[in-house]
């Protein structure tokens, strides 16, 4: 829920009011998708036995940010898979594999800590784990991407994911990355590090930005 705005001059806005906006005037505003911090869901993929998830029709001129949600991602195969994300600079026709930089924090419920980092890789990974294919061995968590329609700046990612690795073990992992590339990325892929097929449910947003006076 986004808070109220108080502002000197009227905000470009559906609702009458001075620049005040009360809880109601924002949460009818956020309901339409008009108030800023208001999420458009752009695409839903629920998907089982895939070798990666495309997203191809992003919004890129229109947004500034987008958020990915995955839920109850389940890995095919038992070997340890780190989710990881790739962009495209021709709408999806290939993905580019080469020149990340990633820097991750983890975190385990048997009191492992650590960090993943690679200043030259071929994704943004480490999003999240498993090594375990049952169905409550599941990932979860999401992440938000920045500038990939701004073909002036580079296209940076934050991460944030709590999974179940194994059947006793459950991993956190918190961190980002960026393709330090200026140009726009029109199209993202989510796959899994060592080629297992992906089960479960994606979803990715535009996020409003606040209002411009």
């Amino acid at each position: 829920m986004a808070y109220g705005y108080l502002g000197q001059n009227a905000p470009n806005q559906t609702v009458s009011n001075s620049g005040v906006f009360d809880i109601s005037d924002v949460a009818s505003l956020e309901k339409q998708g008009k108030f800023g911090g208001s999420l458009e869901l752009i695409e839903e993929q629920t998907v089982s036995g895939v070798s990666a998830v495309d997203f191809t029709s992003i919004k890129e001129n229109k947004y500034d940010v987008h958020k990915i949600e995955w839920n109850d991602l389940i890995i095919g195969t038992a070997i340890g898979n780190y989710l990881q994300l790739r962009f495209s600079n021709n709408g999806g026709t290939s993905y580019i594999a080469s020149g990340y930089q990633v820097a991750m924090q983890y975190g385990g419920s048997n009191a492992s800590f650590g960090e993943l980092k690679s200043t030259s890789t071929n994704s943004i990974t480490y999003l999240s784990y498993s090594a375990d294919t049952t169905s409550n061995a599941n990932q979860n968590g999401y992440l938000y991407l920045y500038n990939l329609g701004n073909s002036s700046k580079y296209s940076f990612l934050t991460n944030q994911s709590f999974s179940q690795s194994t059947s006793t073990i459950a991993f956190f992992y918190f961190g980002g990355g960026v393709l330090p590339t200026a140009e726009t990325h029109n199209a993202v892929q989510l796959l899994l590090s060592n080629g297992a097929t992906i089960s479960g449910t994606f979803k990715i947003y535009g996020l409003k930005q606040l209002w411009v006076l």
